[in-house]
């Protein structure tokens, strides 16, 4: 073959495979539990911080960096966990949460829990008084140490939000030590975090050893999660609703966000024909529909949807929408 004939073969199947791949499986990532390390966050950083939220936040940053998972933002998320009502128990119960998800719309939810967040030994030093030495009174650094060595552990698990099953469990660990720091030492310019102001995403936090612990956790978890998107269920969601106003090529249907809408979505229009039954029962065996055009939706709220209409025939209030 020449090689003016393989260039544009070869550029067609690079096309075609562009075109052919799977939709991104859409997730959401809840904050993490963090029970059972609470009172030693609390004594490193001199108030509780919710680090649940923290490693959530980086965990769903490394999963959009990745591509793998189309990932619902966590702004809409707070939101409907708020309008739902949903307690901290209910989010790290895999019932409820796939609840949730259902409403969500996700393929699968992420839930998950920190195992370990601090140091592993239980040796305890005398340091001075406020919170830039609070973490020397646990152990955690200060006079007597010559090394630090800060352990962070995480466990992620996928939810299906129809069965509740567990798809996929992750554990990530990081570890990180150096000398002559405490935990939150080594930073540069890390200031401390009073008042439960610690931006776990931070830079200056980042950079401290604790903060080299948690990165390398979740990125384990991150990695896990991405190599086992194949096993999560494609949710396919089936729009049905009626045009319940038209203007010109604009229409309304009587569906929204509630039924699983979303912008960018094409549904067929189509208008009730002739039903054929059978002569010896009367039952309907077969309902004949015409085909009319495409609605591209372009706005979206919770119980309608507006598109733009395309099609040789004219569409009427009653006619039916359908992906």
């Amino acid at each position: 073959m020449s090689r003016r004939v393989l260039l544009p073969v070869l550029a067609l199947f690079v096309a075609v495979s562009a075109t052919a791949q799977p939709p991104k499986k859409r997730v959401a990532v809840f904050n993490f539990d963090y029970g059972t390390v609470q009172s030693g966050v609390s004594a490193i950083f001199g108030t509780n911080v919710d680090v649940g939220k923290g490693i959530a936040d980086l965990l769903v940053d490394k999963l959009v960096q990745g591509g793998v998972y189309s990932v619902i933002e966590r702004k809409a998320l707070d939101k409907i966990l708020a309008e739902q009502n949903f307690s901290n128990s209910d989010r790290a119960n895999p019932a409820s949460a796939a609840k949730l998800g259902q409403i969500l719309g996700v393929d699968a939810i992420i839930i998950g829990s920190i195992t370990e967040f601090g140091r592993d030994d239980k040796s305890t030093n005398v340091g001075g008084g406020g919170f830039g030495s609070i973490a020397g009174r646990y152990g955690l650094g200060g006079v007597g140490h010559k090394e630090s060595k800060a352990v962070v552990a995480i466990t992620a698990r996928v939810i299906n939000t129809d069965t509740a099953e567990i798809l996929s469990s992750i554990t990530g660990k990081g570890e990180s030590t150096r000398s002559g720091t405490s935990l939150l030492g080594g930073g540069g310019n890390w200031s401390g975090g009073g008042g439960g102001g610690v931006n776990m995403g931070s830079s200056n936090f980042a950079a401290t050893i604790l903060g080299e612990a948690t990165t390398k956790a979740v990125a384990t978890v991150a990695t896990g999660l991405q190599a086992d998107a194949q096993k999560l269920p494609t949710k396919v969601v089936k729009l049905e609703g009626l045009v319940a106003d038209v203007s010109g090529d604009t229409l309304i249907i009587n569906i929204g966000s509630k039924a699983g809408v979303k912008v960018g979505d094409k549904l067929t229009v189509r208008r009730p024909g002739r039903e054929i039954r059978d002569p010896a029962s009367g039952k309907v065996l077969k309902r004949i529909e015409e085909t009319l055009g495409e609605v591209t939706i372009t706005e979206v709220d919770e119980s309608s949807c507006v598109g733009k209409y395309s099609g040789a025939n004219p569409p009427k209030v009653g006619d039916t929408a359908r992906n």
